[in-house]
């Protein structure tokens, strides 16, 4: 896939989870949006693609492509991603092309589809 700032078609949010005392002595852990909104290109992975990898399962594994900046790069493993009302753990991050101008978030579903 080209990658250019049209290709960036959709929006997703970084979620980044919190830990906050719940008054009784305890903790209670929310997820909090990271900054604002992005831009992104997806493309689920196919199920050819994850026969291959070994990884057969009812979630949906999908790849979101951002452009890459300080913030972007800050990005964790732990964080989650929500695109149109379905949350994603990201499972991987990654360049893409050789100028480092965009990161890939290879994220799954939470629950099965």
């Amino acid at each position: 896939m080209v990658l250019n700032s049209g290709s960036l078609n959709r929006r997703i949010q970084i979620l980044r989870q919190s830990t906050t005392p719940d008054g009784y002595g305890g903790s209670e852990v929310t997820w909090d949006n990271l900054g604002g909104p992005l831009y992104a290109a997806r493309r689920d992975v196919s199920d050819s693609e994850r026969l291959r990898a070994g990884a057969w399962d009812n979630k949906l594994v999908t790849r979101f492509t951002i452009r890459a900046s300080a913030f972007s790069r800050g990005i964790r493993r732990t964080d989650k991603i929500v695109h149109e009302g379905t949350t994603y753990e990201i499972s991987g991050i990654k360049e893409v092309q050789a100028n480092r101008a965009f990161l890939e978030l290879t994220a799954e579903t939470e629950e099965p589809l």
